[in-house]
């Protein structure tokens, strides 16, 4: 059976703090070794009010600290945002706190509104345009040094941390093949363009050092519960704050709704139902029969799970039942 690992965004649900968001990822990441996944992302997104894990490594720090054996990483960070060298420096003092426990997933979105993002990029077109150079001028600072280089990432220089890129369209797909690296890509909010990223990162792929054949993560929503209701019904979370997203109200998780059709307007439930169209909610036949379909359909090399829940206890149990899912689809 194919991996399956986490994505976690430390949701601050409403009437909570950050300081709860962080301890309850911790408790997650645990949680989820102990349940055999593979590896336990973070991503980077500034000024959401609803997500605690804006200054993503001294999260993966935390995360990694209170763990022995699962991967921690980036979901990633979002490299225009950062000097190369500073991101270096940071994953590899991660790796050097953390040995053979580090990934780290790029990505080319500010991951946030477009104030804030300038606030963080201060020239938004050139960062981004500059992205396949910054991803190999961070490689190159990972790798051991050439001789007469004259910047070095101390720590950082010499511990290959895997890189990852992540995206959710063809161009990080095709960049991702031309490197040679692992692409994970953001199925379970932006599904438009899977099928073709993934012909397109497979047909393209170049082997390099890290890599010698294609490996594909797909990110799926899992909303898993003893009952399909209950399922449903911890699920409207993510579909309100979907709304309140595009609606320009961004806050913190809401709690759950027992009739969310009492909430959207038919063309925002329209949208969100498209943008959440790879999301698995239900008791564990439901989800298992969901993730079995997707999975013969799309042959991703690895899954990864999110699940942006009000109830803590709740996106426990569900991690829970998830596993047990993975572990019939094995047999």
């Amino acid at each position: 059976m194919i991996p399956f690992s986490v994505l976690d965004l430390a949701p601050i649900a409403e009437g909570a703090t950050a300081t709860e968001a962080l301890r309850n990822s911790r408790e997650l990441a645990q949680h989820a070794e102990k349940l055999g996944f593979q590896r336990f992302w973070l991503a980077e997104h500034h000024g959401m009010a609803g997500i605690a894990s804006a200054a993503t490594a001294v999260v993966i720090a935390h995360v990694a600290g209170g763990t022995q054996k699962i991967r921690v990483g980036s979901g990633g960070v979002m490299l225009p945002n950062h000097a190369p060298l500073i991101i270096a420096e940071q994953f590899g003092t991660l790796a050097a706190l953390y040995p053979d426990r580090i990934d780290l997933g790029l990505g080319r979105a500010p991951g946030t509104d477009p104030y804030t993002a300038r606030a963080l990029r201060r020239d938004l077109h050139a960062r981004a345009e500059q992205f396949p150079e910054d991803v190999r001028e961070l490689q190159a600072y990972l790798e051991p040094a050439s001789a007469g280089q004259r910047i070095h990432a101390v720590p950082g220089e010499g511990s290959n941390v895997p890189l990852w890129l992540l995206g959710s369209s063809l161009y990080s797909a095709q960049l991702a093949a031309y490197l040679g690296l692992p692409f994970a890509f953001a199925s379970h909010f932006a599904p438009a363009d899977m099928t073709d990223a993934l012909q397109v990162y497979r047909a393209n792929f170049r082997p390099s050092a890290q890599l010698a054949r294609p490996h594909a993560m797909l990110t799926v929503n899992v909303f898993a519960a003893d009952t399909d209701a209950e399922a449903r019904r911890h699920f409207s979370s993510l579909q309100q704050a979907f709304v309140n997203l595009r609606r320009g109200r961004p806050g913190k998780v809401p709690p759950p709704l027992d009739d969310i059709e009492s909430f959207w307007l038919p063309e925002e439930k329209a949208g969100v139902l498209h943008a959440l169209s790879c999301s698995f909610v239900g008791a564990a036949d439901t989800v298992e029969r969901g993730l079995r379909d997707f999975i013969a359909r799309h042959g991703p090399d690895e899954l990864m799970i999110a699940g942006h829940f009000y109830h803590h206890r709740a996106r426990l149990r569900s991690f829970e039942i998830t596993a047990t899912v993975r572990e019939r689809l094995a047999t």
